[in-house]
């Protein structure tokens, strides 16, 4: 990238227009907060500053211009998905993308068997198959 420019915090996150996550197991985590923009929140939850959990999306209020922390993703057991016209949904690609980038080592997608059901080999791994 080029010198002296920063790189837009809304690369890590995948957007859905119009979509609010609501918990329905209570033991998720939320942190609110007023914000101006959609980079600002991208920024926090990337670097989970001020949260005490590990940030895995966020919701923006375009009404309020208020950020919604998330410990969870629409992926995440106990979470139901809610049509809302005032918020925009940032998951972190990482928590959500099934795909491989380089040699895998930080992949963090919900797959881990084959397409017939068969058990994923570890990626440090040989056996049985050299890579």
């Amino acid at each position: 990238e080029a010198k002296g420019r920063r790189r837009n915090p809304l690369h890590d996150f995948k957007k859905t227009g119009e979509l609010m996550l609501i918990k329905v197991n209570k033991t998720l985590e939320v942190k609110t907060k007023l914000l101006n923009t959609t980079e600002q929140c991208a920024k926090r939850c990337s670097r989970n500053k001020g949260l005490s959990f590990t940030c895995k999306a966020f919701a923006y209020d375009r009404v309020t211009k208020r950020c919604h922390w998330l410990s969870f993703n629409s992926l995440t057991n106990g979470v139901r998905k809610k049509q809302d016209h005032a918020f925009d949904l940032y998951e972190k690609k990482d928590y959500v993308r099934n795909c491989i980038t380089g040699k895998g080592a930080d992949y963090k997608g919900t797959i881990s068997v084959t397409k017939s059901g068969i058990q994923c080999q570890a990626w440090n791994s040989m056996i049985p198959h050299e890579h």
